[in-house]
């Protein structure tokens, strides 16, 4: 029986490694890909955003619900 561990590599984030200034709430594609099924976002252990992003991800995608651009939940 074979007792390895996991690949515990940390993720990079997406918007730091691209040089992505500003998170729009408008672009809904790029939004979809940080939350989950149900509707949620997605944590930063699961995005692997840094938290100076992941901040502006969550902003945008509350924005992007308000303004009826995503889903609250989904059904």
């Amino acid at each position: 029986m074979n007792m390895t561990k996991p690949n515990n590599s940390k993720k990079v984030c997406y918007f730091c490694s691209n040089d992505i200034k500003i998170i729009d709430y408008k672009n809904v594609i790029l939004l979809r890909k940080y939350i989950n099924t149900v509707g949620k976002i997605l944590p930063r252990k699961k995005s692997g955003n840094c938290s100076k992003h992941q901040r502006m991800v969550s902003q945008a995608v509350k924005r992007a619900r308000i303004l009826s651009l995503l889903p609250f939940v989904a059904k």
